[in-house]
């Protein structure tokens, strides 16, 4: 085979690859209007990269006071609507000294952490994103990104950080 058929055959594989990619993600789009992009992630100290990004969509019917069975946490208010289930899972594999979460949208949204120790909610960290930050145990933490208005869904990326 020539080097101009292999590099044209490659061209054309990268091509139906982004087609693809790039259909599949306007599906996905659309589905996320019903339901969240769930994403579980395990992290030990010292990750890379470092921030962890993950994506999603807030929002939901529920309302997070109920999920969180309290309307208010030491680092904030439970305000928002969030889906039953959780859009993310945090696994910490060892204790962190330090560890921010901080969501940002182009919408007011809202933060749930349920885990070891205890319910965190949050709203309005910086500006109106929401964030949580502090000394984390070791263990499973289910995250929830909530919105304002019941049903509405809305992207935004979940900025997980050990600086300060």
């Amino acid at each position: 085979m020539s080097k101009t058929a292999l590099n044209r055959g490659i061209r054309l594989s990268l091509s139906l690859v982004t087609l693809c990619c790039t259909s599949a993600s306007h599906v996905v789009a659309n589905a996320q209007e019903a339901s969240p992009i769930f994403g579980d992630i395990t992290i030990n100290q010292q990750f890379s990269p470092d921030p962890w990004i993950l994506k999603g969509m807030s929002g939901g019917s529920e309302s997070s006071n109920q999920i969180a069975g309290k309307s208010e946490t030491a680092t904030g208010p439970c305000t928002g609507f969030v889906d039953e289930t959780p859009d993310h899972t945090l696994a910490l594999t060892s204790k962190f000294d330090y560890l921010k979460l901080q969501v940002q949208s182009p919408q007011d949204t809202t933060i749930m952490i349920k885990g070891p120790g205890g319910t965190w909610c949050n709203d309005d960290f910086d500006g109106k994103n929401p964030g949580i930050v502090g000394e984390w145990l070791a263990g499973k933490y289910q995250v929830w990104v909530g919105s304002y208005e019941k049903g509405k869904y809305f992207p935004y990326t979940l900025q997980i950080t050990e600086v300060k």
